[in-house]
């Protein structure tokens, strides 16, 4: 778009007026739900989740691991009670426990661009389908409240972290060279994004991939959701 100058612009957003901040809702999904990050509730069972881990789930995180439930719990009081970042711990539906912990952060409400972050799944969710829900459900519930943009952020060197935002349907965007000094190591930054636009389709291909008949009787996936998102976008 040009304006009077036939300067470009950038397309029109019309009657924008921002949106509303996510709550601390409880979100339910087929094979696991995420409620509001409760210390009482939840932290003796997140810690004892994480205990199965041998320590590498935290290589990339700004924190952990944690020793003692005492410090994890310290922590969990002192960085995961705000509104920004907004935690929500991820239970699984079959055993009714605590098994991981995400959330939303650097909510920017004005401009509709919200990020997903402090992704930290026990071994007991690590690649599974309740890992994916989770984050389905996370990247419906700010896309129903009018986000335009929705971000995933990692350390430029987690592979496993960059290979699950492709996966998921996010874009490369590029590296923020010396972004961060985290652990006392250079952080460089990979960004990745879904915009409100590709939404529809990425949702109804998660939908598809969610469905029951996708799994056989051993759960083992019939169709791999990143098969899914390239037959959906190709018939648009």
């Amino acid at each position: 778009m040009l304006n009077r100058f036939n300067q470009s612009i950038g397309d029109a957003v019309e009657n924008w007026q921002g949106v509303a901040r996510p709550q601390a809702i409880t979100m339910h999904g087929q094979y696991c739900e995420l409620a509001p990050l409760n210390i009482a509730l939840h932290a003796q069972a997140l810690f004892k989740a994480n205990q199965a881990d041998d320590g590498s789930m935290w290589t990339y995180l700004p924190y952990g691991p944690f020793d003692t439930f005492a410090s994890y719990q310290h922590w969990l009081a002192e960085c995961c009670m705000g509104k920004d970042p907004l935690f929500y711990v991820i239970i699984d539906k079959k055993t009714l426990q605590a098994v991981g912990l995400a959330s939303y952060l650097r909510i920017d409400s004005v401009n509709g661009v919200i990020e997903v972050g402090h992704i930290a799944y026990s071994p007991h969710l690590q690649r599974t389908t309740m890992a994916t829900e989770a984050m389905f459900l996370l990247m419906d519930y700010a896309f129903s409240l009018g986000y335009r943009r929705y971000e995933w952020k990692c350390n430029a060197l987690n592979q496993l972290s960059c290979r699950a935002a492709k996966r998921l349907g996010f874009t490369f965007e590029g590296i923020f060279r010396h972004a961060a000094v985290v652990k006392s190591h250079n952080r460089n930054t990979a960004w990745y994004s879904i915009i409100d636009t590709e939404w529809a389709l990425l949702k109804l291909a998660f939908q598809t991939w969610l469905a029951s008949d996708n799994f056989d009787n051993h759960g083992q996936q019939r169709s791999k959701l990143d098969n899914i998102f390239v037959k959906k976008t190709s018939r648009h």
